[in-house]
């Protein structure tokens, strides 16, 4: 059977640990929080990200990358985006040229507004490099609850062989060979998540939601068809689909990190009140950038960073974007 290293203990790391456990993998799960780890390993279970989900006996610890990824036939990366590329850097000296790379960190890093494979770039062979992405919750696939994903590679071998990795009766995996698509929708659905908690803090219906979402597609689009991705993509899992599920979902942090803004919490205070990493905060700063740099118009990601920022209230936030000049909905 094969053997896996996930870098990464948060909820979703976990999750994936537990399905490719199930399979009969032996998983090696190294986190740089060394306590974090050992309460996972005495209590054989994630109290602190993913509680009630019993860890599998084929699943141990490692306290340093090398016990992690020395051996395996897999590395998985679940370190949050911002982290990926310090967690790639570590783990690098133990990777050797026939073990595959998973990445599913959802995100595009502030500063350099790379794309999570624009980093590994530099750091791996991108024929064995792999990103899964998709509607996928790591509460409900740590209780086994359908769940279906993409993964793309740039070699369609590499992604095949993930998708053979990781099929089950309820884990279902779709190939690509957009790599810059999953990544883009993985990481926009984020901001335009945070906008959707807004919007149900502050009371508002389905009608705005669901107005929200559609043009928040609309822009990711085009940012995405301006990077090169495929507009394919972004109607398929890892952009449609995770739009909804993050949007409308009680378990995404994001939503709910914007509902507690929209209901009047300050942005910081509401990030420490969900309690784990929001994505789409990170992301807001890097994209609002990155569409500045590349002339693409983003007015609901613009509005959605400003509102982060404490630059903006959510109120003014709505009154601008309903305000803008009437055009053309293929505009």
């Amino acid at each position: 059977m094969k053997t896996i290293g996930v870098i990464g203990a948060g909820s979703w790391g976990t999750a994936l640990a537990t399905v490719l456990a199930g399979k009969g993998c032996k998983v090696r799960i190294f986190d740089v929080d060394e306590q974090h780890l050992r309460r996972m390993e005495s209590n054989r279970e994630n109290t602190d990200y993913l509680p009630g989900v019993e860890l599998n006996e084929n699943i141990s610890f490692a306290y340093t990358n090398e016990d992690a990824v020395k051996g395996a036939d897999v590395v998985l990366f679940s370190a949050p985006a911002q982290h990926f590329r310090s967690a790639a850097e570590a783990a690098r000296p133990y990777i050797t040229e026939d073990m595959l790379i998973i990445n599913v960190a959802k995100g595009i890093e502030r500063g350099t507004h790379k794309r999570l494979s624009q980093i590994a770039e530099d750091l791996f062979d991108m024929d064995h490099y792999v990103v899964l992405s998709g509607p996928s919750h790591a509460e409900e696939v740590g209780r086994r609850m359908p769940t279906t994903v993409a993964v793309a590679s740039r070699k369609l071998a590499s992604a095949e062989a993930i998708q053979d990795l990781f099929m089950t009766d309820r884990f279902r995996v779709y190939t690509s060979n957009d790599v810059i698509g999953l990544e883009l929708g993985g990481a926009l659905k984020n901001i335009i998540a945070l906008g959707a908690g807004i919007s149900d803090g502050m009371g508002f219906g389905d009608n705005a939601k669901a107005a929200l979402m559609t043009r928040g597609l609309a822009e990711i689009m085009r940012l995405g068809e301006k990077l090169g991705a495929q507009k394919e993509t972004f109607g398929g899992l890892a952009g449609t689909g995770d739009l909804i599920v993050t949007c409308c979902s009680m378990h995404s942090r994001n939503r709910r990190c914007g509902f507690l803004i929209g209901e009047g919490m300050a942005p910081d205070e509401a990030v420490k009140e969900v309690g784990m990493v929001v994505e789409g905060m990170f992301t807001a700063e890097a994209a609002y950038e990155l569409a500045k740099e590349v002339g693409v118009e983003m007015p609901i990601t613009d509005a959605i960073y400003k509102v982060t920022r404490g630059e903006l209230a959510a109120s003014d936030a709505i009154e601008l974007l309903m305000g803008r000049d009437k055009k053309h909905e293929q505009g």
